[in-house]
């Protein structure tokens, strides 16, 4: 599954007024395209920065953000305001706008030229109270967006513009996207669970349910030629335990594990599918629980979750596009157990079968072992000791009267401890701000036991993806204390039943 951010389009559109005449608005015009055209070239940020002309009136702006509605791989805009720009010329395209907005509050010289600079240039380089009156309509309008300020060549306004152009991709691949749910929910779990119709509404994706049967008629349909190119393929990429190995005890258990592969793969790009979930308790059909199978598609883009849960494979998705060509990845991630030392207290992390060998330190090593849940056939999965380094855990929850996004930045540790007994991926990571206040925080937020664990993203990804959605972003980091969490929580409970 392929993910080319530099297919998707953010455009460029700056502000001005019919005020300044002729010679002004070309300066403006060309500032405006150098800008642009800088920011395109910046091997940082993934996407296509594409100049617009510059935006003089209502009618111009109008016609602008409805054409980026309608463009469909424009993703967001960015706005500068070069001169003063009247903000009533603005409200009718913003109340039209349906992508992303970045407010760019940059000016196209650095420095003041203290020597030149007479009113010529303080009538063009309007920058400072330009972006004011723009920003004032925006609040006023009640429109959320990301403002950055600073020069347009610094360092962190070229990261930060990064950062919302990958969060933009996110939301963007979201909308029209569909998420395959094999079964139902697992019996009597809440979290898991939640109001799909109101997520179609508010996030632009679709989850739908279909028989385990469907997807057997399309695993039985798998080639031999299908199924050996396969067994060629996880020989050359990984380690293959020696009862797994042609001719061995549990080769047969390889082979199944290809065939669902296969045929899994083959009816997800069938029906255009960016992730699914399923569950043990309805897999009646299927030979074996598909262990290697979602490991290996998830590595390759797909989001995933067990157990029915449909709102983490849509975040795991997100993230993985926010994320694409970046070192490091983002997984299905579950929190196991706990190390409660306490002068080095952890999480474990795993599932039964599913984490992304993306995450793998070394080659992942394939194996097959009984799995005392689900009543099936011995699976085969990837077995890997997870990276570490800094890292968050992600979780979307539906709180009946709003969605919740909930980030807790965590330092991922690595596994040093053998652990013979335990054939599955580890994961390994330690909470801010500490393991104590970490995990009632994210208890206290109502946070899910299935998380998107990401190694590339850091929180501002996130907190951007949240505000473009529109939905409550709840961060719990080195600065949280369970004292101020749990009156934010109040506050915000209140704002999004009232805004409701």
């Amino acid at each position: 599954m392929n993910i080319d951010l530099k297919e998707l389009e953010v455009w460029f559109v700056v502000g001005s007024q019919d005020l300044y005449g002729e010679e002004t608005l070309k300066q403006v015009a060309a500032h405006a395209e150098e800008i642009a055209h800088y920011l395109n070239d910046q091997t940082l940020i993934p996407v296509t920065v594409k100049y617009k002309p510059i935006v003089k009136n209502t009618d111009e702006i109008y016609a602008t953000l409805t054409a980026a509605n309608s463009t469909a791989n424009c993703i967001g805009i960015i706005t500068w305001m070069h001169t003063f720009s009247p903000a009533k010329m603005w409200i009718r395209g913003l109340k039209a706008l349906q992508k992303p907005l970045l407010h760019l509050h940059t000016q196209y010289n650095r420095d003041i030229p203290w020597s030149g600079i007479d009113m010529d240039f303080m009538n063009l380089n309007q920058s400072a109270h330009g972006d004011r009156e723009f920003g004032h309509i925006v609040s006023r309008l009640k429109i959320g967006r990301k403002v950055v300020t600073g020069h347009w060549q610094d360092a962190e306004v070229l990261q930060r513009i990064n950062v919302w152009c990958r969060a933009a991709a996110g939301w963007h691949d979201w909308q029209g996207a569909k998420f395959a749910r094999f079964g139902d929910n697992m019996r009597y779990v809440a979290v898991t669970d939640g109001d799909k119709v109101e997520a179609e509404t508010q996030f632009g994706f679709s989850v739908n349910t279909y028989a385990v049967g469907d997807l057997v008629e399309v695993i039985n349909a798998s080639t031999a030629d299908e199924i050996n190119a396969l067994l060629a393929e996880y020989e050359a990429n990984y380690e293959l335990a020696d009862n797994v190995k042609a001719g061995a005890e549990f080769h047969d258990n390889l082979v199944e594990a290809a065939k669902i592969e296969v045929g899994l793969r083959k009816f997800l790009k069938q029906g255009n599918f960016k992730g699914f979930t399923d569950t043990f308790e309805d897999l009646h059909g299927m030979v074996q629980l598909p262990g290697l199978a979602v490991q290996r598609l998830m590595a390759e883009g797909y989001g995933f979750a067990g157990e029915g849960d449909w709102k983490t494979p849509a975040l795991v998705r997100a993230c993985k596009v926010m994320g694409a060509g970046m070192a490091g990845t983002t997984a299905f991630m579950e929190d196991y157990t706990y190390h409660f030392d306490p002068q080095n207290a952890m999480v474990l992390g795993s599932h039964m079968l599913e984490v992304d060998p993306a995450l793998a330190v070394g080659k992942p090593r394939i194996e097959v072992h009984p799995l005392g849940i689900g009543g099936k056939a011995d699976p085969a999965r990837l077995v890997f000791n997870g990276q570490s380094g800094d890292a968050l855990n992600a979780s979307l929850v539906d709180m009946g009267t709003h969605f919740r996004l909930i980030v807790n930045k965590v330092l991922g540790v690595e596994v040093q401890a053998e652990l013979p007994k335990l054939p599955v991926a580890r994961v390994l990571w330690k909470p801010l701000p500490d393991m104590k206040t970490g995990c009632s925080a994210w208890i206290l937020a109502g946070g899910a036991h299935h998380t998107a664990y990401s190694l590339c993203l850091t929180p501002e990804y996130l907190q951007d993806f949240a505000r473009m959605a529109g939905i409550e972003y709840v961060l719990i980091d080195e600065d949280t204390t369970v004292a101020k969490l749990e009156n934010q929580l109040k506050w915000n409970d209140l704002y999004y039943l009232l805004a409701k």
